[in-house]
């Protein structure tokens, strides 16, 4: 999904939350410019390990100097909730996305709803079958399964922070906001 919403000649990108990197280098292999940040500095020294011409920077998103209206793409992938503030952090994420270029959020968060439990079981199976014919992978970034936020609470503070952002609920315990910033 991150990939494919790139704007078409997307020169810049920001992979937050890389963990080990693996988005990073692949946003590598199409987009000239790409940089990786997150906390763990022994996380990025293991990504820094599989160097794709990335830039690795060990820092907070909300703190670390990045430049502003900058990035073509902004990418965070179950990076969100573990930011202190949902709309702070969500506004931050726009503030680095360049006029025209893309924000992409997949993210985890607590169901409560039926519908959100219903997804919950859709989940679950496709969980057992992609582990039974693809194999389990586990990265190695720190897992945080507590989610402050269910998926309406999400939806409705990025509904405000993000006008004209597009929501999706996918299965896996994940949710997608894409959002395009005006020029």
């Amino acid at each position: 999904m991150v990939l494919s919403a790139a704007p078409p000649g997307a020169r810049t990108a920001l992979d937050v939350g890389t963990g080990d990197g693996l988005l990073a280098a692949r946003l590598r292999a199409t987009i000239p410019d790409v940089t990786g940040i997150d906390s763990d500095a022994e996380v990025i020294g293991r990504a820094r390990d599989n160097d794709a011409g990335v830039n690795w920077v060990v820092g907070d998103v909300m703190t670390f100097p990045l430049p502003e209206d900058h990035y073509d793409l902004v990418a965070a992938v179950a990076t969100l909730h573990h930011l202190p503030d949902l709309a702070g952090g969500l506004a931050r994420l726009a503030d680095l996305t360049a006029p025209g270029g893309t924000l992409v959020v997949i993210g985890c968060a607590r169901s409560s709803t039926v519908t959100d439990y219903a997804m919950e079981a859709v989940g679950a199976v496709q969980h057992r079958f992609y582990s039974r014919t693809r194999g389990y992978w586990q990265h190695s970034a720190p897992v945080v399964m507590e989610f402050p936020h269910t998926y309406g609470q999400v939806r409705k503070i990025a509904a405000a922070a993000l006008p004209g952002m597009q929501w999706r609920r996918l299965p896996l315990w994940r949710y997608a906001i894409t959002w395009r910033k005006p020029r």
